[in-house]
């Protein structure tokens, strides 16, 4: 028996692949199929199963390419419905691999279709659980998701957890493994571990969702407090979860589509497509086509695309670091953004040499900082997390999270310059783009965030340790 964790850090998504005497099941794939193909391969075995725990909303699985391509029978839980051929399992209904068996337990809660999957060893013993959102390292996945599609509450669904959670996972042993479908950085949770594979007998002692003594209400009400509004482009995806998508092979092609500074001009202007510039922050701020957006490829990309553009059917071009363009394709298909609809060729040296006017970011150091603030008090917008700015944050500064930056619009100053900060220098990079897109142009970028704020010496509330914010 082969169990392997393929982990997308990106997402935060962990995928599986499980093989025994020739035989593979894949659990949550990824929308790329090729790595498991050719670890398949690799094996000398055949891909037979795959194990669906839910309807993700973060990304687009891979399970309809997958089983295209191997025959393989795709498996969800109870009250599953897709529109595509599927088995649609029982609970406890047990699927022989190899030399091993996988029970589906029903585990409803986080959506109502969610099930945890079961791995017993060819001695019949518990081994491993593959969670799924259900459960995760340190927390358990928010029940406002499937709301509108279930009918229920968020508070209805999270007492539905709470069952699932004391009738069918915690009675298992203490040495059985918690394979979980994600871990800190995804918004399908709010209190992960970083650690990404953990045994039960730990997490009963760690997580705050599975201590034995609490009850219903005070689960209902842990889990349902604090919970953001979830990114836009969750339900989107669910919906090419449950209904199928287009090949991903047929939207790289699409997207890889050469053009001139011209015609990326003139495309944009017709289609309304977005520009997306995925190069590092420290070459956008430097010169940028105008009015292009800047998420970069290298930090949480595909999240903060679905987060900010929200929109799947978008158009977008793109600008990109040479040998980089089919990748930034692939993740943007993962979470759905399937309408890239080409590039620009020689990247934007091509577009400098053309003569076309660009844009720049201005951007200080956070020593600059310090001197103008101790000088005059300067207007300093953090768009950090809310947990992270009441944690601690610049003296006098206003928070505007990048995850809603467009509902502050109107709360900057339109007769001054103002300062922008995150914690490193990425997301206020972002946000810098957006607000100038948006034709607010006066604003300052502040290098290496509030990391290099607090070494210079720059004036900040006292720190308060996220744990102990109610």
């Amino acid at each position: 028996m082969k169990i392997e964790q393929i982990y997308t850090g990106c997402l935060a998504q962990g995928a599986y692949y499980i093989e025994s005497n020739g035989e593979v099941a894949i659990i949550d794939p990824l929308r790329e199929v090729k790595p498991y193909l050719e670890k398949a391969n690799d094996d000398g075995a055949k891909i037979k199963y795959i194990f669906e725990t839910h309807f993700h909303a973060d990304f687009v699985s891979g399970h309809v390419t997958l089983a295209k391509e191997t025959g393989a029978d795709i498996i969800f839980g109870p009250n599953a419905n897709p529109s595509f051929e599927a088995i649609i399992a029982k609970d406890e209904q047990v699927f022989k691999l190899g030399n091993i068996t996988i029970v589906a337990l029903h585990t409803p809660g986080h959506t109502m279709e969610s099930t945890t999957y079961l791995l017993k060893d060819k001695a019949g013993k518990d081994h491993a659980i593959f969670s799924g959102d259900t459960l995760f390292l340190g927390d358990v996945g928010r029940p406002d998701l499937a709301q509108k599609a279930a009918d229920m509450t968020q508070e209805e669904l999270a007492a539905t957890l709470f069952d699932s959670l004391r009738k069918k996972i915690m009675p298992l042993a203490d040495d059985v493994i918690v394979y979980p479908a994600h871990g800190a950085g995804s918004a399908c949770g709010k209190n992960m571990m970083k650690e990404t594979v953990d045994t039960l007998g730990n997490q009963k002692k760690m997580n705050y969702a599975l201590r034995a003594d609490m009850t219903k209400e005070e689960f209902v009400k842990e889990v349902t407090e604090g919970l953001l509004p979830p990114p836009l482009y969750f339900p989107l995806n669910v919906k090419m979860n449950k209904e199928g998508y287009e090949d991903i092979n047929e939207v790289i092609e699409r997207g890889i589509k050469p053009l001139s500074p011209n015609e990326l001009e003139h495309i944009a202007n017709e289609t309304g497509a977005v520009v997306l510039d995925v190069r590092h922050q420290s070459k956008f701020i430097k010169g940028h086509v105008p009015r292009s957006i800047f998420i970069g490829i290298d930090g949480g990309f595909a999240p903060w695309v679905g987060a900010l553009i929200a929109d799947v059917k978008q158009p977008i071009l793109l600008v990109v670091p040479e040998g980089r363009v089919e990748e930034t394709i692939t993740r943007l298909s993962r979470v759905g953004f399937d309408n890239t609809i080409g590039y620009l060729e020689g990247g934007f040296e091509a577009w400098k040499k053309s003569g076309k006017d660009y844009d720049t970011i201005a951007s200080v150091s956070a020593l600059t900082l310090k001197n103008i603030l101790d000088k005059e008090h300067t207007p300093v917008f953090d768009v950090r997390k809310e947990s992270e700015f009441v944690a601690e944050h610049v003296d006098k500064a206003q928070n505007t999270p990048l995850d809603f930056i467009n509902d502050y619009l109107t709360g900057f100053p339109d007769d001054k310059i103002f300062y922008v900060h995150c914690a490193g220098g990425y997301r206020s990079v972002i946000a810098a783009s957006i607000l100038k897109s948006r034709g607010i142009h006066n604003l300052i970028d502040v290098s290496g965030g509030f990391k290099d704020i607090k070494e210079v010496g720059i004036t900040t509330t006292d720190y308060v340790c996220p744990t102990t914010l109610k």
